[in-house]
């Protein structure tokens, strides 16, 4: 279960999960794209876990940034996501996949798009980039209507 809300990001935290970002997207392993993508999350105790995209050559096994990170603060025991910063060199959005796992772990959370040299192109609510999702408590309810 995620927090209802989070106080707004300061400018200094917002700045360090940029280049938290910036930083993962020097990792990144694209050599079929050419489309490096970094991404860092905040999770509610303050943590942040970066993680980049990594291409297989078996497209169907490439890892986007976003999830990486989410994969490593899970497997850390967070639960609770406060904000992510993704940094690609255009400064664009998640892509669907990443925007349903980000909202198993912060639905209300903070979502930060910044380019290559470090400028927000976005910043809003992660529930305006992925509307009408599908989540445990929608997965819950179908279940019980399921029932004899």
């Amino acid at each position: 279960m995620t927090a209802d809300y989070f106080p707004p990001l300061t400018d200094e935290l917002r700045r360090q999960l940029i280049d938290a970002a910036a930083e993962a997207r020097q990792r990144a392993y694209v050599p079929y794209s050419l489309y490096p993508v970094g991404a860092a999350i905040l999770t509610a105790s303050g943590k942040i876990f970066t993680g980049c995209n990594i291409e297989i050559a078996s497209f169907g096994a490439t890892v986007c940034g976003e999830r990486t990170a989410a994969f490593k603060a899970v497997s850390e025991g967070e639960r609770e996501f406060r904000a992510v910063a993704v940094v690609t060199s255009n400064g664009v959005a998640p892509c669907g996949i990443c925007r349903q796992v980000l909202t198993e772990f912060g639905p209300h959370m903070s979502v930060i798009m910044a380019n290559s040299d470090g400028k927000i192109s976005w910043e809003g609510p992660l529930s305006v980039l992925l509307p009408f999702c599908f989540d445990p408590q929608q997965l819950a309810e179908g279940q019980e209507a399921c029932k004899p």
